[in-house]
């Protein structure tokens, strides 16, 4: 071998030495074995609370105790079980993922995303690893799903299963805990931690904001298509839930309810399929007011300070519900009604004529499901955070794609792929959404950095005021709106979820 492949061996291995001390973080939760990748160190499949199997399942969960030796943090933990899992799925679930820059500083801003699906899908990823490029150390984290997470089973199970519905937003509790516990290790900085998600994670977001117990482990929100209104107002509430799904396991499996601790996990999932086609209305499985976690509605809890001192960047897109019930609707599917009563929903829908005599009737239901499900309690959300004494900036998508499956609607999640800051390409207007997305992107790293959102392309971007509702719109050309849709905001007045 000559001189200079003997050089050039030399210089591999010692990139390889680099990376692989790069790749290995002791933390007090114990070492761990990563990979470097494009610049980014990835520690994947890192738990966080004990698996909530066996005597666990449907309990609280339990702090992972510290392991000894070195933990191979190479690959994503499972899935949380759910019906329609794109990865490997397991009740074994509460695993975290860390993104970091290879090179670190200083003490860096954190993010922990929360993932969408309805809370019966999805699963942590690396989609928000592009953030770590951009000096943020950036996680993302699983929780229990469906009726492992969001079923009060307690009328079936008895009082020691009292307020199991919440045990979704007590696993992201315990992950934001480790994370003040642990992301110093990793080059994070406690006291700078930013909670967001979209869909199901902004909601989550937005309770866990007006949750006590959390709302001391992070300092900002990021909530996109959130709100804080999915959540039972009573324990009645929550009971007629389980009671209905209990009624359907003992159909289905021919057993009594003691059963539902030792059954298959896939088991418990088919009986939630059929319970959840058999619910009249939409989300049956959700948080409750237990009166332990959840005192009290989290809108609520937040108007009233919990969200004192911090920071939220919420906002939503105008025909979310186009991605659930199609751009034609022929009639409300009463399913796709999340909170308030059908026949309350219809009186407001058909107000929306004379308010929008320019749209055809299917795109006016589009519009009033949005704002049902998305847009009004992201308003109030964003409302009780000014009251409670918090800073927010809200934003509107109204950008459409020119084609794709839903042409002429701001659809529900059309945002990620521009927050995420990987636009799509190959469809007509793909440069119209490079340019947003490059104005976009920086905006939530500037805002997860402690400054305003900003971003090239972007017009100045003014808190929101309840009284002048400053407004950040997306669309082809970005500009800010003072009360956007104002008239038909006032449509929604007086109405609970």
């Amino acid at each position: 071998m000559g001189k200079a492949a003997l050089a050039a061996l030399a210089v591999k291995g010692k990139r390889l030495l680099a990376q692989e001390a790069g790749a290995v973080v002791k933390a007090p939760c114990g070492s761990l074995r990563g990979e470097v990748a494009e610049g980014i160190r990835e520690f994947r499949g890192v738990p966080f609370a004990e698996p909530p199997v066996g005597a666990l399942r449907f309990k609280a969960p339990v702090k992972m105790k510290a392991w000894s030796g070195e933990r191979d943090a190479t690959k994503f933990g499972p899935a949380a079980m759910q019906a329609t899992a794109t990865a490997e799925a397991s009740e074994d679930c509460l695993y975290l993922n860390v993104f970091t820059p290879e090179v670190l500083k200083e003490p860096l801003p954190v993010l922990v995303w929360i993932h969408g699906g309805g809370f019966t899908g999805g699963h942590a990823s690396a989609e928000i690893a592009r953030f770590a490029k951009e000096g943020v150390v950036a996680v993302s984290v699983a929780y229990r799903l469906g009726v492992f997470g969001f079923l009060d089973v307690s009328p079936l199970l008895g009082e020691s299963y009292a307020g199991s519905a919440n045990n979704a937003v007590r696993d992201l509790i315990l992950a934001l805990a480790w994370v003040r516990d642990n992301i110093e290790a990793f080059g994070g900085d406690p006291a700078r931690v930013t909670a967001g998600g979209q869909s199901a994670g902004g909601k989550l977001t937005d309770i866990l904001l007006g949750t006590p117990s959390a709302v001391g482990l992070f300092q900002q929100g990021i909530s996109e298509s959130g709100g804080a209104e999915r959540v039972w107002a009573t324990v009645e509430e929550a009971h007629a839930v389980a009671k209905s799904f209990g009624e359907e396991w003992r159909k289905d499996s021919g057993k009594e309810n003691a059963g539902l601790l030792t059954a298959d996990a896939a088991a418990l999932i088919e009986v939630q399929k059929k319970f959840i086609k058999a619910w009249p209305h939409r989300s049956p499985l959700r948080p409750e007011l237990d009166g332990v976690l959840l005192k009290r509605l989290p809108v609520e809890t937040i108007a009233a300070g919990s969200g004192k001192g911090k920071r939220l960047l919420i906002g939503s897109n105008r025909e979310e519900s186009a991605a659930m019930i199609g751009t034609a609707p022929k009639e409300v599917d009463r399913r796709e009604i999340g909170g308030v009563p059908p026949e309350a929903f219809d009186a407001v829908e058909a107000k929306y004529t004379a308010l929008y005599p320019q749209l055809t009737e299917e795109r006016r239901r589009v519009r009033a499901l949005t704002a049902e499900e998305y847009w009004v309690p992201t308003v109030r959300c964003a409302d009780a955070m000014v009251k409670g004494g918090g800073s927010v900036w809200m934003y509107l998508m109204v950008y459409a794609e020119d084609g794709g499956k839903y042409p002429g609607f701001a659809y529900h999640s059309e945002e990620l792929s521009m927050v995420y800051g990987t636009p799509r390409k190959g469809f007509a207007n793909a440069a119209t959404e490079a340019g947003l997305a490059a104005g976009i992107h920086p905006a939530w790293v500037g805002f997860i950095k402690g400054v305003a959102p900003a971003g090239p392309g972007l017009s100045v971007w003014p808190q929101y005021k309840s009284d002048t509702r400053a407004t950040m719109v997306f669309d082809t050309t970005t500009r800010v709106e003072m009360k956007p849709q104002e008239a038909e905001l006032r449509l929604w007045d007086g109405l609970s979820w």
